[in-house]
């Protein structure tokens, strides 16, 4: 396989390719590197922190009446739940720079901008993340059915609240609108209908789903022509059977990974596969087997996303930062914070990335966190309490970053290379002309320097 397809597979599967790596795979068959990508992301190892001092109040079946005392500890539970969220945040990142099954997270990460959610309780998110890695290259009817069962996403989009007595229809809205059908394929009545279906969906303060048999209407329901005692299960799967859902779905993939641009031939091939059977890793097989995924036109001209830009970096340079809130820090300014969504829509991507302000940070992000260039930009969007009150403080510092650099992996893997090589490994897109004046200008003292210089160029934001 050619050594520039195997890099736009891995740049588009995963988040990047070592040198050792790619030499070994470049003698290989395009199958064989396909498969193998596969095969190391066939069982989802779940991310799962130290909850232990959670347990004791998750794990029980009621809530009971608390004493002052007991209140006072639950908002300092609280408090503690939103710092293990952030540490998720951490941790997940990490994975991704340092899991080799590559394909599920980067297949978790895409997930997670299509079922959107947000939750403060790191029990229930933790739970919620991990669904999605379990799910990631599943079969998406059973994905969906999962979704719905989760404590976060029931939270998130009030379907505790969705009772008999009273529908409540924004998680049924939104399970069309945004995560299978797409707007204008449905209509209100098949909200409201839907909406009655998923009553009584609740959940155990443990985060276990379970049915309130008396909040749930069991009366006849017609959706989208089918009529009967219908349940959120049975609206799910008629929802699939429905072939804009596999549309959808497949023009969210194909846009992801392959190109912003959409090609409706190889979008019709995908749905018509994707139709029979929901089968995620038999779909993203099919495309990455494809001639035309490797096509000039299709690779290095889709824009990384802020933490396919981080996760980038890291892979190549591991990073530790010492403290954790700058690393949510840096995401809040490049318009991506993991697990902090900006709505139920989620993250607009491609060139909404982009402005004048990102775009200047995004090409210093690698002197910021591999040669102490101090952070000169204001964070954007809205954070959690915590983290305003820490960076209010830092308000009249310079914003210098505290950031643990293991430069002894990046000569492992990178310091025997020569400059060319080292920039063929490094930027996959074509390099525009007055760059290449602007690199050939540079006075090389080493693969170190080099590699700042590389990922602060324009062509490093492409993939």
């Amino acid at each position: 396989m050619e050594t520039d397809h195997i890099q736009h597979l891995y740049f588009r599967a995963g988040f990047g390719i070592d040198p050792k790596t790619l030499e070994a795979l470049s003698s290989k068959p395009r199958l064989f590197v396909v498969e193998q990508l596969f095969e190391k992301s066939q069982q989802a190892t779940l991310l799962k922190l130290d909850l232990s001092e959670f347990e004791s109040y998750l794990n029980s079946d009621t809530r009971r009446s608390r004493p002052d005392s007991d209140e006072m500890d639950l908002k300092a539970l609280q408090k503690k739940s939103r710092e293990k969220v952030m540490e998720l945040n951490y941790g997940w990142i990490e994975r991704m720079a340092t899991s080799d099954a590559v394909l599920a997270e980067k297949m978790t990460l895409f997930w997670a901008n299509v079922f959107v959610c947000q939750d403060n309780n790191i029990w229930y998110i933790q739970r919620y993340n991990n669904t999605l890695r379990e799910h990631a290259l599943g079969n998406f009817r059973n994905f969906v059915k999962a979704i719905a069962r989760e404590a976060s996403m029931s939270k998130y989009l009030n379907n505790r609240q969705n009772v008999k007595a009273s529908p409540n229809e924004n998680f049924a809205r939104e399970l069309m609108e945004l995560f299978t059908l797409g707007i204008g394929n449905y209509t209100e009545n098949d909200i409201k209908e839907s909406a009655r279906a998923f009553t009584g969906w609740s959940f155990k303060i443990n985060g276990d789903f379970f049915l309130r048999p008396f909040k749930h209407d069991d009366g006849i329901k017609t959706f989208m022509g089918k009529t009967g005692n219908l349940d959120g299960d049975d609206i799910i799967d008629i929802i699939c059977e429905q072939k804009q859902c596999a549309r959808f779905i497949c023009e969210k993939i194909y846009r992801y990974f392959v190109n912003p641009i959409v090609d409706e031939a190889h979008l019709k091939t995908l749905t018509d596969l994707f139709y029979k059977d929901y089968d995620i890793k038999n779909l993203m097989h099919y495309i990455f087997s494809a001639d035309w995924f490797y096509e000039t036109k299709n690779r290095g001209t889709k824009i990384k996303s802020p933490i396919e830009l981080l996760v980038g970096i890291q892979k190549i340079v591991p990073l530790t930062f010492d403290k954790p809130l700058q690393l949510l820090y840096i995401q809040r300014i490049m318009g991506q914070v993991l697990l902090y969504p900006p709505n139920v829509a989620g993250w607009k991507e491609d060139r909404n990335w982009i402005d004048s302000n990102t775009l200047m940070f995004r090409m210093k992000l690698a002197a910021i966190l591999l040669n102490n260039e101090i952070i000169n930009v204001d964070e954007k969007g809205a954070f959690e309490d915590d983290f305003e009150m820490y960076y209010k403080r830092q308000a009249n510092k310079k914003r210098l970053l505290k950031v643990t650099k293991y430069w002894d992996v990046f000569e492992t893997n990178y310091g025997h290379l020569s400059p060319q090589k080292l920039k063929e490994i490094l930027i996959i897109s074509a390099i525009d002309n007055d760059t290449e004046r602007f690199l050939s200008n540079l006075e090389i003292k080493n693969n170190k320097e080099f590699c700042i210089q590389l990922m602060s160029i324009p062509e490093y934001q492409l993939c």
